[in-house]
């Protein structure tokens, strides 16, 4: 029959010391940031940050998920995550504008294209203006 002081008269066999940090450790979120700014630096494996602060790769993806996560809780629901295009003062709507035109500046010359401009007259007239600054 075993008993339990059996093993206490043999002595010892074996002994283990377990080194490096503790299990459940508790990190603060500043510790927790400065280890997933450092784990962002392109170039940089996520495994050898990890090492360097003994934790595992894994939970470093999991404070990064969190961070990101709490980065898009943090803005307002309603306005938009990006920035509106504003355009210059200009004529408004309703008002009388004098129509768009566009300039082409070549070879010294320019050329004003006005709305409903036939293509194949605005080609004409491009291609005259360059042929006459090569031949020049």
């Amino acid at each position: 029959m075993f008993d339990v002081n059996d093993d206490a008269k043999a002595g010892y066999r074996r002994v283990e010391v377990l080194t490096g940090p503790g299990r459940r450790r508790r990190w603060s979120v500043e510790e927790k940031a400065r280890i997933v700014a450092e784990a962002s630096v392109p170039g940089v494996a996520v495994s050898e940050v990890a090492r360097r602060w003994h934790v595992c790769a894994q939970q470093v993806f999991g404070w990064r998920r969190e961070a990101q996560r709490d980065l898009a809780q943090s803005v307002p629901c309603g306005e938009p995550a990006f920035v509106p295009i504003l355009a210059e003062a200009g004529p408004r709507l309703g008002t009388s504008a004098a129509p768009a035109t566009i300039e082409v500046k070549l070879a010294g010359a320019v050329v004003r294209v006005a709305p409903g401009t036939d293509s194949a007259l605005l080609t004409s007239v491009l291609r005259a203006v360059r042929a006459s600054a090569s031949g020049a």
